[in-house]
């Protein structure tokens, strides 16, 4: 009797350590990309609602790069390859995808920046990350990105030497799927959106 109090008592031990170590797997992802966003470890750029100070006279530049999972049936890309814009200026970029599909499809973004070392200096304040983008077959659409660079790049001995940045974003069907392929737990966080309209009239204004 007494041994199989002790056998119920270990099994229970061992059930509550595996809960807790799932529990804990699922923490890590979540965990991580708040410590990124914080640190910019990872090439996770800043999201702290920073207002860009303005043009500071220094050029960086940002080249643009998309990638779409072998599992969504898209074409994806940016509208442009790279610009040139003064450090602490905002700046807005589109990136475009078109459903090569015969049914409507879903996808859901994700971005980074590179190298991973200047991502408390990028600061992202509107893009179309983390959200369910359904595209009806061989609809194109086109997807806004505001930014700016930090003027402090140039005065951190670790990044004074970058010239150029590099925005990445990946198109998946499902959080799943990016998860599988690794890049959730490097991804960055949703910013908030912005209408295509609105970045259009606010690449005007720049």
């Amino acid at each position: 009797m007494a041994t199989n109090r002790r056998n119920w008592m270990l099994g229970g031990v061992v059930a509550a350590v595996m809960a807790a170590m799932t529990g804990m797997s699922f923490a890590a992802i979540p965990l991580y990309r708040m410590f990124c966003a914080a640190t910019g470890f990872g090439g996770t750029p800043d999201i702290t609602g920073a207002v860009a100070p303005g043009a500071s006279g220094q050029i960086i530049r940002v080249r643009f790069n998309a990638d779409t999972d072998p599992g969504l049936p898209w074409a994806f890309a940016p509208d442009q390859n790279e610009v040139s814009l003064n450090l602490g200026d905002e700046q807005v970029a589109f990136y475009h995808a078109s459903n090569r599909s015969s049914r409507p499809v879903t996808g859901m973004a994700l971005y980074n920046v590179t190298p991973e070392k200047v991502g408390k200096y990028f600061h992202k304040t509107a893009c179309f990350c983390f959200n369910k983008q359904t595209l009806s077959p061989n609809q194109n659409m086109e997807f806004p990105v505001s930014f700016w660079v930090d003027p402090a790049i140039r005065t951190d001995p670790n990044t004074a030497d970058i010239k150029v940045i590099t925005l990445s974003y990946t198109f998946f069907r499902s959080l799943e799927d990016a998860e599988r392929s690794g890049a959730l737990a490097k991804a960055g966080p949703h910013v908030g959106p912005m209408s295509a309209a609105e970045a259009v009239e606010k690449s005007k204004s720049n």
